[in-house]
C-alpha cells in the first residue's frame, strides 16, 4: 500500500467533492480516498504500489468526469495558485461583459430583432460555465447536481417566456457562488493562519559562523542559532543562551516558559528575547511541528456521524425533490380544472433551484474542521470529526494516575536499609540498576543519586513492565521492584504500608532494603475533574499500577468516583472492557493516560487522550487526541469546544431546510418566483458558512464557570 497526498485545483463544488470521494472509494486499487474541500486536498491510498502511475491516471479520470477541469497535482509540487487566480480573473471578465449585454437589453423593446438574441448571448455569458458542466455530468452519468437544477430552470424560464429572469437567476446564482467562495476562502485562510508556524529556513553552526539552510537541510546533532522573534526550525536541546519562549501555537499556554542550557525546545514556537543555541535532536520531517500540521491536515479523513449522514442525505434529497418538481409541472394541468402548464412548470423550476443541497453539504464540514483548527489553538490535537462529535457524549472519564492526574516527576523520600547495608550504598545499588530504565520512578532514583553511573559494570538486564527490574552489577544479581516481583523469585521480605511507590531491594536473592519514592498531584487536576463533572460527566475513575494505598489517596484528594490499584496493563484492559460495557447505547468512554503501557487502553476507548509533553510516542501516535501542555483541564475545552461545534452544524441544519422548506412551500403555490428561489440556495449556504465559521474564534474564559 502507498499513501499519496495531492492538492485539488478547480475545485469549486463542495457536493462534487463527496460524489468524487465516493466514486474513489468504490474504485478497484483504491483502499481509502479522502477529500477535504476547505484544503483543497486528496488523500488516497493505492494497494499496489507498482502501478502508482496507472492509477493516479485513473483518479485524474474519474475526478474529471465528475468536476470537468479538476486538476491534481502532488502536494509539495502544487504551483497552480498563478494559474488559479489568471483564471479566476479571466472568469470574472466573461462575467462583466455578460452583464453589460444583460443590462443593455433593458433599452431594447421586445420587438427588437436583438432582443431575443441579447438575452441567449448575456446567459451563456453568464452562464456557460454551468451549461458546460450539466451537460458534460449528463453525459458522464451525474445528473442530480446544482449546476443540472440551475441549467433546467433557466432554460425552462426561457421556454415559458420569462427571458429577463432566466438571465437574471442566473446571474444571482453566479454571484452568489461568488460570495460563497469568498467566505469558505476567507475560512480555509484562517485555518491555514492558525497553522502557519513552520518555519522554512534555519541558521545552522559552519565553521566560519553561521548559514541560512532549509529545514529539510538540517541533521540531527547540528547545531542552530535561533535569533529573537524568530519561531524555532526544529526540537533540540539549548547549548548556549537563556530566553523566554512563547509556546502558544502548540500548547495554547499564554504564559511564555523559560528555557536555560540543556532544556528542551520544540518547533513551532518562538523565541523571544535572548539568542539560543540548539543542538537538533529530530530531522524536519520528524519534529513536533511536522507532526502537528500532519495531524490537523489529515484529521478531515475522519468524517463525523453527522457529516456522512449529510452526503447521504444530500444523495436522496437532490433526486427526491427533482422528481417531486417534475410531478408538480405535469399532475395539476391534467387533474385541476383551469391549471395551465406553463403556470406550473414555472413552479416546478422554482421548486428544482430551491432544492440545491450545497448549504447543507459545505457548512457541515466547514463547521467540523472550524472545530479542530479551534481545539489545535488551545493546544489540544484532535485527529479527526469522528472524534470530535464523539467528544459530546462523554459519559465516562478513565484517567491514568502517574504523569496524567500527578506530575510524574517522582522524588525519593524514604531510604531503608536492612541486614548492615548502608542507606548510601542500597541508594547507590538501586541507582545503577535503575539506570537503565527509561521509566520516571527508576530516573528519579537515578537523580537522587547524582554522581556518574559506570555503565559497564551492568550486563544482563530485564524489565517487566509494572513489576520491575533485574540486573547484574560485578558479580552480584540485583533484583528491584514491588512485592510481588520480588515474591515471583522467593525473595523473603516484609512488607511495607506507607505513601508513595516502594521499591524493595534484593541483592543475591537476599532483601536489603527499600525506596519510597512520591509523586506530586498536578494542581491543574483538581480543575480538570470538577469541570468535567459540571459538563455532565457521569463518572470519573482512575485505574493505576501503584499501590492501593497510594492510588487510593491521591483518587480522595481529587474526587474521582472510583480508584483501582495495583494493575498491570492486561488489568487496566480487563476493566476497561467492562466499563465499556456499563455505558449507554450513544454514550462515550475517554481514557486519559501518557506511558507506553497506556496504548493498548488508548486503543480500545472509545477516544483515546494522551498527554503530548510527557506522554511516550507510542501513545501519542495511538490516541484520538493529544493535550500538547499537559493540562488534564484542556479535556474540559476540549468538550466545550465539541458540543458548540455540534451546536452550530446543528444551527445550519436547522436553519438550511427550515428555509428551504418554507420556500419550497412557496414555490409549489405559485406566491415564491425564482429571485426567491435562487435567495433560498446561495444565500443560506453564505449564511451558513459565515454561521459555521465563528467555531474558528472559540475563546475560553477561566472566570466563567464550566457548564
Amino acid at each position: 500500500m502507498e499513501e499519496k497526498t495531492f492538492e485539488i485545483t478547480n475545485l469549486s463544488c463542495a457536493n462534487c467533492a463527496a460524489k468524487i470521494e465516493e466514486a474513489l472509494n468504490k474504485t478497484e486499487g483504491v483502499n481509502f480516498a479522502s477529500i477535504n474541500f476547505l484544503s483543497k486536498r486528496l488523500v488516497i491510498s493505492y494497494s499496489d504500489s507498482t502501478k502508482m502511475n496507472e492509477m493516479i491516471d485513473k483518479t485524474w479520470v474519474i475526478m474529471d468526469k465528475i468536476e470537468p477541469g479538476i486538476k491534481i497535482t502532488p502536494k509539495k509540487e502544487n504551483n497552480n495558485d498563478i494559474h488559479q487566480d489568471r483564471m479566476n480573473k479571466w472568469h470574472l471578465f466573461i462575467l462583466l461583459i455578460g452583464v453589460l449585454i444583460f443590462a443593455s437589453t433593458w433599452l431594447l423593446d421586445d420587438a427588437n430583432a436583438l432582443y431575443l438574441p441579447m438575452f441567449i448571448t448575456s446567459y451563456i455569458l453568464i452562464g456557460g460555465e454551468v451549461l458546460y458542466k450539466a451537460f458534460r455530468n449528463i453525459i458522464n452519468g451525474t445528473v442530480f447536481d446544482e449546476n443540472f437544477l440551475m441549467t433546467i430552470a433557466t432554460i425552462g424560464a426561457f421556454f415559458v417566456g420569462e427571458y429577463p429572469e432566466a438571465v437574471a437567476v442566473m446571474l444571482f446564482y453566479k454571484v452568489g457562488e461568488l460570495f460563497q467562495e469568498l467566505a469558505v476562502n476567507h475560512s480555509r485562510r484562517s485555518i491555514k493562519a492558525l497553522m502557519d508556524i513552520r518555519p522554512d529556513v534555519a541558521h545552522i553552526a559552519v565553521n566560519d559562523g553561521y548559514k541560512t539552510v532549509p529545514v529539510e537541510a538540517v541533521n540531527i546533532g547540528d547545531v542552530i542559532m535561533i535569533k529573537p522573534g524568530e519561531r524555532i526550525p526544529l526540537d533540540g536541546l539549548v547549548v548556549t543562551g537563556e530566553s523566554l519562549v512563547d509556546t502558544k501555537a502548540l500548547t495554547g499556554e499564554s504564559v511564555p516558559l523559560n528555557v536555560s542550557l540543556g532544556m528542551k525546545v520544540l518547533s513551532g514556537c518562538i523565541n523571544l528575547n535572548g539568542v539560543l543555541k540548539v543542538k537538533v535532536t529530530t530531522i524536519a520531517s520528524e519534529s513536533t511541528v511536522a507532526k502537528v500540521l500532519k495531524l490537523v491536515e489529515t484529521a478531515s479523513s475522519k468524517k463525523a456521524p453527522t457529516e456522512k449522514f449529510i452526503t447521504k442525505f444530500a444523495k436522496v434529497y437532490t433526486p427526491f425533490v427533482t422528481v417531486t418538481a417534475l410531478l408538480l409541472a405535469v399532475i395539476p394541468p391534467l387533474f385541476v380544472p383551469g391549471a395551465l402548464f406553463e403556470d406550473w412548470l414555472y413552479r416546478a423550476l422554482i421548486f428544482l433551484v430551491i432544492s440545491c443541497p450545497c448549504a447543507l453539504v459545505i457548512s457541515i464540514p466547514l463547521g467540523f474542521f472550524g472545530g479542530i483548527g479551534a481545539a489545535s489553538k488551545q493546544g489540544i490535537l484532535i485527529k479527526g470529526g469522528n472524534y470530535l462529535e464523539a467528544l459530546n457524549d462523554v459519559e465516562i472519564a478513565v484517567f491514568d494516575k502517574t504523569g496524567t492526574l500527578t506530575e510524574g516527576s517522582f522524588k525519593v523520600t524514604d531510604i531503608q536499609s536492612v541486614s548492615g547495608i548502608s542507606k548510601e550504598q542500597l541508594l547507590s545499588l538501586a541507582a545503577h540498576v535503575e539506570s537503565a530504565s527509561n521509566h520516571p520512578i527508576a530516573q528519579s532514583v537515578v537523580q537522587s543519586f547524582g554522581q556518574v553511573i559506570d555503565q559497564s559494570k551492568i550486563s544482563n538486564v530485564k524489565e517487566l513492565s509494572g513489576h520491575g527490574l533485574e540486573a547484574n552489577l560485578g558479580s552480584d544479581h540485583i533484583i528491584i521492584g514491588n512485592s510481588r516481583y520480588l515474591e515471583n523469585y522467593n525473595v523473603d521480605h516484609q512488607e511495607v504500608e506507607t505513601l508513595g511507590s516502594i521499591l524493595y531491594i534484593a541483592v543475591n536473592q537476599k532483601y536489603v532494603g527499600y525506596i519510597v519514592v512520591s509523586d506530586k498531584i498536578k494542581i491543574d487536576s483538581y480543575k480538570a475533574i470538577k469541570a468535567l463533572k459540571n459538563l455532565g460527566v457521569r463518572q470519573t475513575i482512575m485505574l493505576s499500577g501503584d499501590k492501593h494505598m497510594v492510588a487510593n489517596n491521591v483518587g480522595e484528594k481529587l474526587g474521582i468516583d472510583k480508584v483501582y490499584g495495583q494493575l498491570l496493563p492486561e488489568d487496566k484492559l480487563n476493566i476497561l472492557e467492562s466499563l465499556l460495557q456499563s455505558k449507554s447505547k450513544n454514550g462515550k468512554l475517554i481514557f486519559v493516560g501518557d506511558g507506553i503501557n497506556d496504548t493498548p487502553v488508548l486503543a480500545r476507548a472509545d477516544v483515546g487522550i494522551a498527554m503530548g509533553g510527557l506522554g511516550a510516542d507510542a501513545a501519542i501516535d495511538v490516541a484520538d487526541v493529544v493535550i500538547m501542555s499537559d493540562e488534564t483541564s484542556k479535556i474540559a475545552t476540549a468538550i466545550n469546544i465539541a458540543k458548540r461545534t455540534r451546536k452550530i452544524v446543528w444551527q445550519n441544519i436547522i436553519f438550511a431546510l427550515s428555509v428551504k422548506a418554507f420556500f419550497l412551500i412557496l414555490g409549489a403555490f405559485g406566491i415564491a418566483t425564482m429571485w426567491e428561489a435562487v435567495i433560498a440556495d446561495v444565500g443560506v449556504s453564505v449564511i451558513a458558512i459565515l454561521n459555521a465559521m465563528r467555531v474558528l474564534h472559540y475563546k475560553s474564559n477561566p472566570k466563567i464557570k464550566t457548564v
